[in-house]
């Protein structure tokens, strides 16, 4: 059974359209799909790329998913994507077209990746390798979260590294890597400039990006119950968000 979130929901999305040009930053895993034990265990809903794809045509091209998955993941599970991507918490970028936006992402030092792994066969947590990172799962090992998170917090120190932390999840990714970045390099391109940016997502990854387009005269949705220091609304599950923006 869903829990609405303590937040009130966000005005109907035709009421915001009639106001003026609308930029959507969408989250992925917990946002638009439920979160899975595992990485590669979701169930995305049929069709939901051709459906961002004409949510984003009506928008006038402003739509991305800002995700921490990278983008040749989201496409392995969506389809090809027509709309705007951001992966990686933001490192890597491109417009719709596929078209590389600002520098093109960096992989971690391999060294650096090589301590992630030991640690995870020799802790029993799960490894995932990604393209411009490595993330260290506990969601099936909830007592070895911090642990998880502080052992990366010590790589990242020794290699010049950050971290991000999600639900049962936490990150080795590059320095500038975060979802706020990825708002404010696309709020300086068209189609995107000019118009008010909302961000929707589930997580504590999220809240940059909500920072972001609250500094930048827009506002966010959070979804599920948790706490948040910039949202203004809230919606209760992917559910709830396919619903809101008419999916």
């Amino acid at each position: 059974m869903s829990v609405e979130p303590d937040l009130p929901p966000p005005p109907p999305l035709k009421t915001l359209l009639s106001a003026g040009p609308l930029a959507l930053f969408l989250d992925f895993d917990g946002t638009l799909v439920e979160i899975a034990p595992t990485p590669g265990a979701i169930a995305v809903p049929a069709g939901l790329g051709e459906r961002l794809a004409a949510l984003s045509e009506r928008l006038g091209g402003r739509l991305a998913l800002i995700s921490g998955r990278a983008i040749d993941d989201l496409e392995a599970h969506c389809g090809p994507l027509r709309v705007a991507c951001a992966g990686s918490h933001g490192a890597a970028r491109r417009a719709a077209d596929g078209t590389v936006l600002g520098e093109a992402a960096l992989a971690l030092p391999g060294a650096a990746i090589a301590e992630v792994e030991r640690f995870a066969a020799a802790n029993g947590v799960r490894y995932e390798t990604k393209a411009h990172g490595a993330a260290l799962h506990s969601r099936e090992t909830p007592e070895r979260e911090e642990a998880c998170a502080l052992f990366l917090d010590e790589v990242a120190r020794r290699h010049g590294l950050a971290v991000k932390r999600g639900k049962r999840v936490a990150e080795l990714v590059r320095p500038g890597a975060d979802k706020g970045g990825a708002v404010q390099a696309m709020m300086a391109e068209e189609p995107f400039a000019g118009a008010i940016p909302v961000f929707v997502g589930d997580d504590v990854t999220d809240e940059d990006g909500f920072a972001a387009c609250a500094a930048l005269g827009g506002f966010a949705v959070a979804v599920g119950p948790r706490a948040t220091e910039n949202a203004r609304y809230g919606l209760a599950d992917p559910a709830a968000v396919h619903h809101w923006l008419e999916l």
